[in-house]
């Protein structure tokens, strides 16, 4: 069931995806304005200096535009090209561990109901077979009566208690599965706003001073994006720890005769809890691959070091430029 979930959420983000191109009419209105106030500013700059137009920095403008104009295209199906393998490996590795757990629990459950079956003191608590001839083997003497009430106590408890550790977890399992499904279908939300309103962000990064909105979308759409490899990935040690724990427990089946099942059962509904928890962290784990909140930072700064560096070559060309043009006014007179 939450598997065709997961693939509705997939469905849902493609087909919303070319929603954004609805965007790219406002984006485009924005983005012009941007750029004439953008060129016209930067080109008066130099005309005021009477430096010469550097038209490589005016080509951000249009750049800009032309992604605007193909963004589904060039910027969200560029990104989803190149980080989709990401989703499919960890996908990968998440079902091959999972289909080894679930073959080590089958192995697990076999060899318990062998154990149980090879004493006799707990054999009939799984079988119906061992229980109808221990019954018949006793007779109706008082004693035997109250054996035979013990024994039928016995079995309802072990019964009992068996259905109560599997339901509560089932129930830590269907949590488990709707910790996921909400961290993916928050992921799915947050693409499709972004991706819907992508246009925008990359309009307003035209002007000056919103540079970096255009560096922080693309910041927070890797860093969103990544939640489910991360959900994959954490999914995925867990299953690894289960199997080991199943192997663990699968040895000392075979060969110790008093080891204990329900602590064994009890370590796994732990470790079900871990998993839960830990599911609130993935956004966190994902923001450390990738930090939304740097990258602004980091692009200002080396802006603002190429500016000085151009600055720099621009005034050191000017004063060569200038001591040749003195020498050569010298020269003529």
């Amino acid at each position: 069931m939450f598997d065709s979930l997961h693939l509705i959420l997939r469905n849902l983000y493609t087909e919303m995806m070319p929603m954004c191109s609805s965007m790219a009419g406002v984006a485009k209105g924005i983005a012009g304005l941007g750029a004439l106030f953008y060129v016209a500013y930067r080109v008066w700059q130099s005309l005021a200096r009477a430096e010469p137009i550097d038209v490589y920095p005016l080509l951000r403008p249009f750049a800009i535009g032309l992604c605007i104009m193909f963004f589904p295209t060039i910027v969200l199906g560029t990104i989803n090209a190149v980080l989709s393998p990401i989703v499919r490996g960890t996908n990968q590795l998440l079902e091959t561990q999972t289909m080894d757990m679930n073959l080590y629990q089958q192995q697990k459950d076999r060899l318990e109901y062998e154990a149980m079956m090879r004493d006799t003191s707990t054999a009939y608590l799984v079988s119906n077979e061992e229980f109808d001839k221990k019954l018949d083997a006793l007779g109706w003497m008082p004693g035997d009566l109250m054996t035979i009430a013990g024994m039928y106590v016995e079995r309802a408890m072990y019964n009992t208690r068996k259905t109560i550790r599997n339901m509560f977890r089932e129930i830590l399992e269907l949590i488990f599965q709707a910790a996921a499904l909400l961290i993916d279908t928050l992921r799915t939300f947050f693409l499709i706003v972004l991706s819907i309103l992508g246009p925008i962000a990359f309009a307003f990064s035209v002007w000056d001073g919103f540079q970096a909105t255009m560096t922080q979308w693309f910041c927070r759409y890797i860093s969103v994006y990544l939640w489910l490899p991360v959900a994959d990935l954490f999914s995925t040690i867990l299953a690894r720890i289960q199997i080991l724990i199943l192997q663990n427990d699968i040895e000392r089946l075979a060969t110790d005769p008093t080891f204990s099942i329900d602590a064994s059962n009890g370590v796994y509904i732990v470790f079900t809890i871990i998993g839960i928890i830990g599911y609130i962290s993935i956004p966190t784990v994902a923001n450390w691959i990738i930090q939304a909140g740097g990258m602004g930072n980091y692009g200002r700064n080396v802006n603002t070091a190429a500016t000085k560096s151009g600055s720099f070559v621009a005034g050191a060309a000017g004063a060569s430029a200038g001591n040749i043009t003195g020498r050569l006014m010298g020269g003529t007179k």
